[in-house]
Order: structure tokens, then C-alpha cells, then sequence
């Protein structure tokens, strides 16, 4: 039962915003009667009998306990208090993350352990997904750029939910844009999405192109695309015992960063995890996007799916690296330490990287670590240790000022 309080901030409600809440939780508008809409929500072959809403579309003496009656409703079905469906009527339309986790113990209790391996893997997964929606790559540079770091700092924790224990977030979306000229928000709720997917791995599921998509949405449509495409990598590298299908789902968002942010989740005890998700009414998806659920065999998997991405992504044949020279060691000088970036990379990634020089290279190496010139090497790169290193040097060029 509601509140007095919450029934006069049912009062409030436009007949709107419960109509979008209703379409958003896969409600149906059946039919109009003369003093509303008439919803259902069930199965259409459902045996039972469905649930029914009357939605009142004109404020009218008694609208505030129509709303009521509905919020009571909502809270059979969703098996929540009526006041939380209410306060979520009320926020900003927004994509919705559901992270399910199975710790030990009573329902609605997880260790603090727990919770925070599985909030900050949460952080890690958004993180993965906006630097995806902005550059597919394999590995993702550590060095977020300012949208990535602006999508993470606006993303919201809700109320847990029923169930073992529910981290529900949500991201809010800006108001809709369109290409073609008068368009508007409704005409964009009315035609969609055409699919979650898209990119050279699903080359027939394109984004609608009336729309202009927000990022957020598009960060949401990658983090479903890159769990999905990770939890069917981690399925065939099980059944195949191959790897290959995580560089396959690149272009899907797949990224070691996310298997690892994946990984973060399951915690010390690699528990079984799910994530389902929650579309903003106003951009609805015609494609469904099922919860995916990944166990404890999925997460040796998913490490060793995040290792080879990040291996195949340091292996460059012909690569070029642009640094300075920090440091000279072994016999001879022979090894030089040079701090910058790889042509083939994005630019803001810059790391060290071992560089085992010819012998003609020596004095060009230590005239540029002398004078601070920065320095191109063409050569091959390959995984070495925690880093990379480059062998096979075809050139070594001092640049300087």
C-alpha cells in the first residue's frame, strides 16, 4: 500500500510518464475507453489471466487514486514497494543495468567483499564500453579521454531489488535528436532501434539512421554487445578450446578490458553473476536482449580470453614507435628504453618499451639520450614480461627540435 505522502506525489503524475513506464516494462496498450487506456501485461499465450491497468488520460476528480491503483498493481508484479516504482516514474528516461549476484547468505545481504570487487568490476565494465563506443580496439589505452570519464561520472546507483542481491544502475539519456528536418521525440519512440549490434562482426545490424543516437545510448548498446559477444567467446574457447573468437568480437565491443572488468565481478570466489538490461522507452529496441549469466567456468575463460587479446594487440610487425630515450643498458649499450607511442596505437598511449638496437644504432641512441631528441624505430613488437619490447630493428632516425 502507498502512503498518504506518496499519493499526493501521485497526483503529480503526467498520464505521460506512466503510459512510457507501462511500455517500458513490456506493458501493452489493448484498448481506449472513454475515460482511459485499458493495459495488459502477460504472455499473450499465457494460460493465467493477465494483469490490467486502467491509465486515465485527463485529470479528473479522482486521478490520484487511479495512479494508485495502478502503483499497487506495479508492486504485485514487480514485487516491489509502490513508493519505489513511484520515485522511478519520477527520475530522468534512462537506460537501466541490473547486476545480479549469488554470495552466501540471506537474500538482500552480500559480503563487503563482495560488493566491492563487484561495483568497481561494474565501474571497469562501463569504462570498457564508452572507450569501445568512442575507438574499437582490443586493448584499451589507459589514458580514458574526457567523454569516457564524463559517461562513468554520470552513471547512478538505484535501490537494490528483490532477489539474491540486485545492483540496479541506470544513465540517464539526453534529450533525442533527429536527422530529418521536424522530427521529433515521438516519431524516434515510434521507430526504434533496428538492433543492439552493430560493426563489421554483425555487418546486417545497422543503428536506425533517422535517429541521432546519444552516446549514452550508444555505450549502453556496447555494454550488452561486448558481455553477450564475451560470454559466447568464453562459451566456444570451453567447447573449442580456442581463443580466436575473442579477437573475432572486437568489433562487437569486445576488449580485454571488459573480459577483465568481467572477471573483477565474479570476485576472489568466482561466483556466478548475470546482467540484464532496461531500455529508455523513448529509443524502444525491437531486438530483445536477454540476461546473460556467466559462472565460474566461464571466468578462467575470460582471463585467458583478456591475456591473448592483449598479446596479439603488442605483436606489430613493421611497427614505428615515437619517444625519447630514458635509459641505456646492457652490454654495449646494446638495449635502449624509450618512452612513447606506436604509430599503429592511439596517440595518448604512451608507455616504455625495451628496444634491443644494432650495433650502428648505439651513438645515434646515446647522442639522443645526451641532447633529449626524440627518436622513430621501425622494428617488430612483441609481448615481453608485463610490457613490450621492439627486436628487428630496420631503422633508427634521431629527430631533433
Amino acid at each position: 500500500m502507498i502512503t498518504d505522502a506518496e499519493f499526493a506525489e501521485a497526483a503529480t503524475l503526467a498520464p505521460e510518464v506512466v503510459r512510457r513506464y507501462l511500455g517500458g516494462k513490456g506493458w501493452r496498450a489493448e484498448r481506449g475507453l472513454s475515460s482511459g487506456e485499458l493495459w495488459e501485461w502477460g504472455a499473450e499465450d499465457e494460460s493465467r489471466l493477465p494483469y490490467e491497468v486502467l491509465v486515465p488520460m485527463r485529470r479528473r476528480r479522482d486521478y490520484a487514486g487511479r495512479v494508485a491503483d495502478i502503483l499497487e498493481v506495479l508492486s504485485v508484479v514487480e514485487e516491489r514497494r509502490a513508493g519505489d516504482i513511484l520515485r522511478e516514474m519520477q527520475l530522468p528516461s534512462s537506460d537501466w543495468q541490473f547486476l545480479r549476484l549469488t554470495p552466501p547468505g540471506p537474500s538482500g545481504t552480500a559480503p563487503l567483499l563482495d560488493l566491492v570487487s563487484a561495483l568497481s568490476g561494474l565501474k571497469e565494465l562501463h569504462t570498457a564500453a564508452a572507450s569501445s563506443a568512442l575507438t574499437l580496439q582490443s586493448v584499451q589505452p589507459g589514458q580514458k579521454p574526457q567523454k569516457v570519464k564524463e559517461h562513468v561520472a554520470a552513471v547512478r546507483l538505484d535501490q537494490t531489488r528483490v532477489g539474491s542481491y540486485i545492483i540496479a544502475a541506470h544513465t540517464p539519456l539526453p534529450e533525442l535528436a533527429f536527422d530529418r528536418p521536424g522530427g521529433t521525440a515521438g516519431q524516434g519512440a515510434a521507430a526504434g532501434q533496428k538492433a543492439l549490434f552493430d560493426g563489421d562482426a554483425f555487418p546486417d545490424s545497422e543503428p536506425n539512421p533517422q535517429l541521432t543516437e546519444p552516446f549514452t545510448r550508444k555505450v549502453s548498446r556496447m555494454l550488452f554487445a561486448g558481455v553477450m559477444c564475451a560470454h559466447a567467446a568464453a562459451d566456444a574457447a570451453l567447447l573449442g578450446d580456442s581463443l580466436d573468437a575473442f579477437d573475432t568480437y572486437v568489433t562487437a565491443g569486445v576488449s580485454a578490458n571488459l573480459c577483465e572488468a568481467l572477471v573483477k565481478i565474479a570476485g576472489e570466489e568466482r561466483r556466478t553473476f548475470s546482467l540484464s538490461f532496461d531500455w529508455a522507452p523513448e529509443m524502444p529496441m525491437s531486438q530483445t536482449s536477454p540476461p546473460v549469466t556467466l559462472t565460474g567456468r566461464h571466468v578462467p575463460a575470460l582471463e585467458a580470453g583478456a591475456k591473448e587479446l592483449r598479446e596479439r594487440a603488442a605483436r606489430e610487425e613493421g611497427a614505428i614507435l615515437y619517444g625519447v630515450v630514458t635509459r641505456l643498458s646492457g652490454q654495449g649499450h646494446r638495449q635502449a628504453t624509450i618512452y612513447g607511442s606506436m604509430l599503429h596505437e592511439d596517440p595518448s598511449r604512451v608507455r616504455s618499451v625495451r628496444v634491443e638496437l644494432r650495433p650502428e644504432d648505439v651513438d645515434r641512441a646515446a647522442a639522443a639520450w645526451r641532447d633529449g631528441y626524440e627518436v622513430a624505430v621501425h622494428g617488430d613488437v612483441e609481448p615481453y614480461g608485463t610490457g613490450v619490447r621492439m627486436r628487428d630493428l630496420r631503422e633508427f632516425v634521431v629527430r631533433p627540435e
